[in-house]
């Protein structure tokens, strides 16, 4: 797994001699029928305690619950220098993202110089995680961090994007190595001619690895960027499949794909936003809600939108410290509409 998400991971835990992070936040995603209460008392831990070292264990007893199908702890930081604890439910009868087949081949690899290039942006990715110095410009299509060295790795890309856009297209389709797949859909979005990208990530973001997915929509969600920017018809990206992802047990697919598509409903089609609501309307509810404002805010502006809110009046109403009960108004604002 190369995200940097950590139950005691490199970034954090590099060493087993090393306290787990503090949790500072626990927050729920997908809970609606389950009784909370029986999850809380499964999950063990509470605001202030360590994070568990295994979450595997407590995903099985949180599954034992009624009307609990299935349930994902993700791990994120940072909150305050602490650790955000998101537990993820799905429920009986709730909407899923499925994903597809896992290829199969062993023998297909990237070219070394992308590994190593990758593994070096990574290395200088966790430092910048740990600093809270993840500011990036994706005015370009792709990420460039504020963060000097790991964006020095990233300049890299372009180039070898270009030159082995064949083999990491492969990789991304058919390598058994979840790793190499991921390296491959970030890579992906760097090649200059950005037209060549889209068909393969929109792919990817099936994928049945949680990291793969979570960098292809990384890399679609640079795309959208430029694409509002340069008002490309040959950029155009389906918001079908992130309204889907909405709906994923996975927290890194929510979380990106509303990532993406804050920039995909700035232009207000209709059928978006109405797509949106019929398929995505609790996710969006359940993000905005979020303590951490800044995985709240992608999803408190979708919902709004989907209500009709006018750029101004969302703005605003965040800007005052106001959107939970904007949440709880737009709800009830819908329930008199049916």
């Amino acid at each position: 797994m190369i995200r940097d998400l950590f139950f005691c991971s490199a970034a954090l835990c590099a060493q087993q001699s090393i306290k787990p992070p503090v949790i500072g936040v626990i927050d729920f995603y997908g809970l609606r029928k389950a009784d909370k209460a029986r999850i809380e008392k499964a999950l063990e831990v509470k605001v202030g305690s360590p994070l568990p070292r295994s979450k595997g264990e407590i995903e099985l007893q949180i599954e034992l619950v009624n009307n609990v199908v299935r349930a994902n702890l993700e791990a994120i930081c940072c909150e305050g220098g602490k650790a955000i604890l998101y537990v993820g439910i799905l429920e009986k009868g709730a909407p899923t993202f499925d994903y597809r087949e896992a290829p199969t081949n062993t023998e297909i690899r990237l070219p070394e110089e992308i590994v190593d290039t990758w593994n070096a942006f990574f290395e200088q990715l966790n430092i910048a995680v740990r600093d809270g110095k993840t500011a990036e410009d994706l005015t370009k299509g792709h990420s460039l961090m504020a963060y000097a060295p790991a964006r020095a790795e990233q300049e890299k890309f372009p180039a070898f994007a270009d030159k082995h856009l064949i083999a990491i297209r492969n990789v991304m389709r058919n390598s058994a190595d979840e790793t190499e797949r991921a390296i491959a859909a970030y890579v992906i979005g760097y090649v200059t001619d950005k037209t060549k990208a889209l068909d393969d990530l929109l792919y990817a973001i099936r994928d049945p690895d949680d990291g793969v997915r979570n960098n292809a929509t990384r890399s679609l969600a640079a795309l959208t960027v430029l694409a509002n920017l340069s008002k490309d018809p040959a950029l155009k990206i389906s918001p079908t499949w992130f309204i889907e992802q909405m709906n994923s047990i996975i927290w890194t697919d929510r979380n990106k794909a509303s990532f993406a598509l804050v920039p995909l409903t700035e232009g207000r089609d209709a059928g978006t936003l109405a797509l949106l609501k019929e398929r995505a309307l609790d996710a969006m509810v359940d993000m905005a809600r979020w303590k951490s404002l800044g995985h709240a805010l992608p999803g408190f502006i979708l919902l709004a939108r989907s209500a009709g809110w006018e750029e101004k009046k969302i703005q605003d109403t965040w800007a005052a410290g106001k959107h939970l009960e904007a949440v709880d108004q737009i709800l009830k604002d819908f329930s008199k509409k049916k």
